[in-house]
């Protein structure tokens, strides 16, 4: 299950809505969401968690280029809502690095099946990407909650214990 809510501060305090990502397919698509958020170009989070699995947080300053943290790689890598985050910069590849040259491969239809294929293409991807957190540890610093606690977060309950530290935890429940 997938929750996911945008927090945008304002001259009041912070605000809160829940967020549809449906239509949301690239990390352009999120920032534009967010931005229509606040009007004003304030900061505006982004925070999305999965279930005891993994949760994350963009972090969108006016114009500036998206901020990313995630709690875990390898776990978003396996979610639609996760892989929208997981760039190629954040994972530290080059663009469209992802995968094996197609046009480098013999496929005359004469191979040998090895049974494994499928396997080792899945298992070598996943392995391409860590089982732990990538991306701007230092996100929420200036928010209050510092690399260190972002970095001790369970996914149960990062977004609960991220909105508490923001002043923002009743704000956040209402959408909930």
């Amino acid at each position: 299950m997938y929750f996911a809510a945008l927090l945008a501060r304002t001259e009041d305090g912070w605000e809160a809505s829940d967020t549809e990502l449906d239509d949301v397919e690239t990390l352009s698509d999120l920032a534009e969401l967010a931005r229509e958020a606040s009007p004003e170009d304030d900061t505006v989070l982004v925070l999305i968690e999965q279930e005891d699995a993994w949760f994350g947080v963009v972090r969108i300053d006016g114009e500036d280029d998206p901020r990313i943290y995630v709690s875990d790689a390898a776990a978003a890598a396996r979610s639609s809502y996760g892989e929208i985050l997981l760039t190629d910069e954040l994972l530290g590849r080059e663009p469209g690095d992802d995968g094996p040259d197609l046009d480098a491969l013999d496929l005359d239809g004469t191979e040998e099946p090895d049974g494994d294929s499928d396997d080792d293409e899945d298992g070598g991807s996943a392995e391409a990407v860590p089982h732990s957190p990538v991306g701007d540890t230092e996100i929420l610093d200036d928010l209050g909650v510092s690399e260190k606690e972002l970095k001790a977060l369970d996914a149960d309950d990062a977004l609960g214990a991220i909105a508490e530290a923001l002043g923002a935890s009743e704000v956040l429940e209402t959408v909930r």
